[in-house]
C-alpha cells in the first residue's frame, strides 16, 4: 500500500461490503514447497538482471530509545549478465524525504569506509550511491562489499520514521539497485506509492538494542540477552526484497495459524483495541487464504505491526504496518502483498499495478464482494493520459488520479478478466502466474502473454478497453 492512502481511514477497510453499498472506495492497503519452486535462473544475456543472488549480513547497535543505529553491513553479490559489472549502486531509500541534508542536520542514511570498491559522490538526492569495483566483475562472479551504516530515524510519521516511543524502519538498509536491459534503475523517490525495486536476497541481521524496545522485524527471529540492559534480536530471511523493522515499547501477541504460519502481532497501547483484533483476525486468515490461492507462504512467520497514528498501511516481505481504528486497519491488502510484490516482484516505480492492483483484487475476493455492479458504476477514466500501466513518473504528476485508477480500475479490470476468461481459468492462471514468477520479476508483458494463453478467446479488446497497454 501506498502512504498516499494514508488519508483513507481504515474505517473502510475492514467491512468493505458496507462501503461499497455506500459507494465508497475500499483501500486496504525459508524453505519453498514443491508446488511453489523458485524460478529457474535468468540465462546470461544482457538483459539479465543483475546483481543477483545476494548475501546481506547487518550488525547494526541502537542508541538509548531506538532513534539511532549505527553499524556495519557486508553484501555479497553475483553478476548474472552477460556483460562485465564495473560499478554497482546502492539505494538509500531513506534519503528520500530529506535528500542530502544540510551540514547541522545531515541525510538520515550514511554510508562510509567503504570497502571492496571505491564509493563516488551519491546522486539522486542523495538516494544512489555507486561504487566502482576494482576491476570488472565477469558473469558469474562473485565480489562483495562492506561498508559502515549510521541510520538516523526522522520524526515524521512515515514509514522510515517515528511517533512518540516508537519508530519504523521501513527501507532504511542500503540496498543493491537493479541492472537489467534498460540499464541501472535509479529512479527518484516519490511519497505518492513506491519507487522500489530489488532482487531477492538473503538477509542475515543482528539488532543489538535496550531490553525496554521489541522488535519485530523480517523473517525468523530469535532474542537473546545482550550486554546489561540491552537484547540482541537476530533475524534470518531468505529470499526477501528487503528488510524492515520497528523498535519501541509495544504490546505483543502471538498465534500460529491453521496452515502453520506464526503471525506475531505488536501494537501501540493507544491502538484501538478492536482494529487490533480485526487486524489480528484478518491477517492470520488471509495468509492462510492466500497460501491455498497463490502458494504457500515460504517465510513461516509474519508480523503484523500496528499503530493507532500510521496511516493506511506499507508492506514489506514477512512484515507489514498499519494504521488501525475501531473498524479495522489494512491488513487484508498488506498481506496480500506478499505475494503481489514480495514473491512475485515488480518495478514498483514502473508498474505499480503489478502489485497494488492484483492485491487490492485478492483483498476484494477474499471479502467475497460481489463487484460486477460495482465495478460497472465506478470504472473511470479521468484523462485520456490516464493508463492502468503508467508509471509513477506519470502519477507522482498526477496523484489525484492515482487512486481511483490503481485500487478501482485495477482490480475491476481483473474481477472483468476472470469474467471473460472464466473464473476457474483466473484462479488457475493466478497460480500457475505466481508460480513460474516465484521470488522472480514479473513485467505486464509477461502477464499478458500468460493471460492469453490461458483462453482461447483475443484479449486485445480487453487490454485496450482497460489501458494495459
Amino acid at each position: 500500500m501506498t502512504r498516499i492512502l494514508a488519508r483513507w481511514s481504515p474505517t473502510f477497510l475492514h467491512r468493505a461490503a458496507v462501503g461499497l453499498a455506500a459507494g465508497l472506495l475500499v483501500v486496504s492497503g525459508p524453505l519453498v514447497d514443491a508446488a511453489a519452486a523458485p524460478a529457474p535462473e535468468a540465462r546470461p544475456g544482457p538483459a539479465a538482471a543483475t546483481p543477483d543472488g545476494a548475501r546481506y549480513d547487518v550488525r547494526l547497535t541502537a542508541d538509548s530509545d531506538g532513534s539511532h543505529w549505527t553499524g556495519h553491513q557486508r553484501v555479497s553479490l553475483r553478476n548474472s549478465a552477460a556483460q562485465p559489472l564495473r560499478e554497482v549502486y546502492l539505494r538509500l531509500w531513506g534519503n528520500g524525504q530529506d535528500g542530502c541534508g544540510t551540514p547541522t542536520a545531515p541525510a538520515p542514511v550514511q554510508v562510509t569506509a567503504v570497502r571492496g570498491g571505491t564509493a563516488q559522490q551519491p546522486t539522486v538526492g542523495c538516494t544512489a550511491l555507486a561504487i566502482t569495483l576494482p576491476k570488472p566483475l565477469a558473469h558469474g562472479e562473485r565480489t562483495a562489499l562492506s561498508f559502515d551504516v549510521s541510520i538516523a530515524v526522522p520524526e515524521r510519521n512515515d514509514r522510515f520514521g517515528r511517533e512518540g516511543a516508537f519508530r519504523f524502519l521501513g527501507n532504511a538498509l542500503p540496498v543493491l539497485a537493479v541492472h537489467d536491459a534498460k540499464g541501472w534503475h535509479l529512479d527518484p523517490y516519490v511519497r505518492t506509492g513506491e519507487s522500489f525495486y530489488a532482487l531477492t536476497s538473503d538477509y542475515r541481521v543482528r539488532l543489538d538494542h535496550p531490553s525496554g524496545l521489541k522488535v519485530p522485524a523480517t523473517g525468523r527471529t530469535q532474542v537473546q540477552p545482550g550486554a546489561a540492559g540491552r537484547t540482541v534480536t537476530t533475524s534470518v530471511a531468505p529470499q526477501v526484497r528487503e528488510f524492515a523493522w520497528a523498535a519501541g515499547p509495544f504490546e505483543t501477541a502471538t498465534e500460529v495459524t491453521p496452515g502453520g504460519v506464526r503471525v506475531r502481532s505488536y501494537w501501540t497501547p493507544d491502538a484501538h483495541p478492536d482494529g487490533v483484533r480485526y487486524a489480528r483476525k484478518d491477517g492470520a486468515a488471509a495468509v492462510d487464504r492466500f497460501s491455498k490461492e497463490f502458494g504457500r507462504y515460504p517465510y513461516g512467520e509474519i508480523d503484523l505491526v500496528m499503530a493507532r497514528q500510521f496511516g493506511g498501511g506499507m508492506e514489506y516481505p514477512g512484515l507489514v504496518l498499519l494504521g488501525v481504528d475501531a473498524a479495522g486497519s489494512a491488513a487484508i491488502h498488506e498481506v496480500a502483498h506478499q505475494w503481489w510484490y514480495g514473491i512475485v516482484g515488480n518495478d514498483q516505480y514502473a508498474a505499480p499495478w503489478l502489485d497494488e492492483s492484483f492485491a487490492q483484487y485478492a483483498n476484494f475476493r477474499f471479502l467475497n464482494l460481489d463487484m460486477a455492479r460495482y465495478c460497472e458504476e465506478e470504472v473511470d477514466w479521468p484523462s485520456e493520459e490516464a493508463a492502468l500501466t503508467n508509471s509513477m513518473a506519470y502519477w507522482s504528476t498526477h496523484a489525484n488520479q492515482y487512486t481511483s485508477v490503481i485500487y478501482v480500475n485495477g482490480p475491476c479490470a481483473l474481477f472483468r478478466l476472470a469474467d471473460v476468461i472464466g473464473q476457474d481459468a483466473m484462479a488457475r492462471l493466478l497460480k500457475e502466474y505466481a508460480r513460474d514468477h516465484w521470488h522472480g520479476v514479473s513485467t505486464t508483458a509477461d502477464f499478458k502473454r500468460a493471460a492469453q494463453a490461458a483462453t482461447d478467446q483475443d484479449l486485445t479488446a480487453f487490454w485496450k478497453e482497460y489501458r494495459v497497454r
